[in-house]
Parts: structure tokens; C-alpha cells; sequence
């Protein structure tokens, strides 16, 4: 099995990942029935999705697979943990890694780890969460690929990080060093009454688009330089449970949060499954 996800491995170092993103992005838009309607269900179907949490239950009100793939679920279906010390899982997924980690080192599975700085692309705010704890949790292509906020925020900082767009299942985890640093992503920083947040959502394979709600799409088109968006003097505040963003197909969350505003975690181990709304831990 180690042998098969190193050829994987391998594999992805030579695609072209941003025109397989590209392609992605065109054909899950295709609003033409025919071929939406044999996307929503085929796709749908093979991955596993559960129609009965979605607000949509007909095909034709679908415009495209995208608009499937990203769609609203019932009222009710992902209920909020309320109490007011406790934070939030921001999305829907497993739980591939967490905990405390030391200093700027974060783990990406065993034996990898990566840098905060690289993570963050050296933002202001990085020196806060040394020492800090994170949540990396995956969305498989069957989640709700709509994030949320774990606990309400003010936004400060948006930073685009264009990079590569690795597969960010377990194998691929496993043998691509650094790879949410390597990764495109988008990086949300927040102020808090806990001091700063940030939330980071990571391109990956045949992810064709990543959205933030006060900003639109942010990826395609895909730049060459890192961009940073200052947000300090809008009044964009979220509170928790808000929707934050979303993914088109499958990737990953990471939420970081620094040392002296979490003050325990709730059992959750590696493979774990989480929900919007599920409580992650309780701040100090």
C-alpha cells in the first residue's frame, strides 16, 4: 500500500495540476441538463452523497454540478453548539490531524511536519500562535463543502497563496513533504476576544475553485504572487456559525488558534469524523 502511494506520489509531481483545476471548473459549470443532470447523479451517486440533508431535492433546480456539489443543506441539519466557551468544527470532514503543536512546527500526518510560517506566507500575526493548536480536517468530495466559523471574528487579513494543487488524502500526505505549504490556499486571519484566528483553506486536486463570502471567487484565476487583501477598517464580522466560504470538490480545513485561547480540546483523534457546529474544544 506505502508502494502504491508513493507511484500516486510521483504521478502528481509531473501533472499539470492547475489545468486539470481549470478543465474542472468549466465542466462543473456546464448548465445544459443533459450533461449536469449525468454529473449530479453519477458523481453524486458513486461518492456517496446524502440527498436528504439537502434544501434542493430536484435536479432541475440545479444550474450546474457546481451549484449541486456546493448547495444549501435543510434548515436545522447542521445545528450549532451554543455554548459560548466552546468553538466549533468549521466544516464537515475528518479529522486528519490536531492538537497542541510545538513552537512553528505543524504536524501534517506522521513523521511530516511543516512550517507556520510558510503556512501563514510569514503573516504579522504568525508570532501569536507559536505554541499554539490547530485542526486540519479533510473534506471528502461526498461533505458539505460549505465553511463555517468556528466562533465570531473580525476580519483583519485575506492573503492568496498561489502554489501547487497536490492531492490532500492520507497517501498523499504521507509522501509529499510540506505539502499544505506547497499548496495554493487562502488564508483568513481574524480578531477575536481570544486574540487571533486563522482559518486557511487549501487547494488540491481538481479543486476548481475557492470562495470567500465578503470577497467572491478567489481562485481561478490563479496569480503568480502572493496577495494580500487588508480588511482591518471593514466592518466584515462574522459571528459563529456563519458561513465563511466554500470549496468546489473535495480539500482542507486548517484552523489555528494561539496558545493562551484554548483551554482543552475535545477527544477527537486522526480519522475521526467531525460536522459544522460539532464542539472541537473549549476557549480559555
Amino acid at each position: 500500500m506505502r508502494i502504491f502511494g508513493r507511484l500516486l506520489a510521483l504521478i502528481q509531481y509531473v501533472l499539470p495540476h492547475h489545468l486539470f483545476a481549470r478543465c474542472a471548473y468549466y465542466v462543473t459549470r456546464v448548465r445544459w441538463a443533459p450533461v449536469k443532470n449525468v454529473l449530479i447523479v453519477t458523481i453524486g451517486g458513486i461518492v456517496g452523497v446524502d440527498w436528504s440533508e439537502s434544501k434542493r431535492q430536484d435536479l432541475s433546480e440545479f444550474e450546474s454540478f457546481n451549484d449541486f456539489f456546493t448547495r444549501e443543506l435543510e434548515p436545522g441539519a447542521r445545528p450549532q453548539n451554543t455554548d459560548p466557551k466552546g468553538f466549533n468544527s468549521p466544516c464537515d470532514g475528518i479529522i486528519s490531524e490536531c492538537g497542541r503543536f510545538t513552537g512553528d512546527r505543524l504536524v501534517q500526518a506522521k513523521g511530516q511536519t511543516y512550517g507556520l510560517g510558510s503556512l501563514l506566507a510569514n503573516d504579522p500575526a504568525t508570532a501569536e500562535f507559536r505554541n499554539g493548536f490547530f485542526h486540519t480536517i479533510y473534506l471528502a468530495p461526498h461533505n458539505y463543502h460549505r465553511v463555517h466559523m468556528p466562533r465570531a471574528g473580525h476580519l483583519q487579513r485575506m492573503i492568496h497563496v498561489p502554489g501547487r494543487l497536490y492531492g490532500v488524502a492520507d497517501w498523499s500526505l504521507r509522501e509529499v513533504s510540506n505539502l499544505f505549504t506547497r499548496n495554493e490556499r487562502v488564508i483568513s486571519i481574524f480578531a477575536t476576544d481570544k486574540g487571533w484566528m486563522a482559518i486557511v483553506l487549501v487547494g488540491a486536486f481538481m479543486v476548481g475553485s475557492i470562495e470567500t463570502v465578503w470577497a467572491g471567487r478567489i481562485t481561478p484565476p490563479r496569480g503568480r504572487r502572493v496577495t494580500v487583501g487588508d480588511y482591518s477598517r471593514h466592518d466584515i464580522r462574522l459571528d459563529k456559525g456563519e458561513e465563511m466560504g466554500r470549496f468546489n470538490l473535495g480539500s482542507t480545513v486548517i484552523l489555528i488558534q494561539p496558545p493562551n485561547a484554548v483551554a482543552s480540546l475535545a477527544d477527537f483523534a486522526r480519522g475521526d469524523p467531525v460536522i459544522v457546529g460539532q464542539v472541537l474544544g473549549k476557549l480559555a
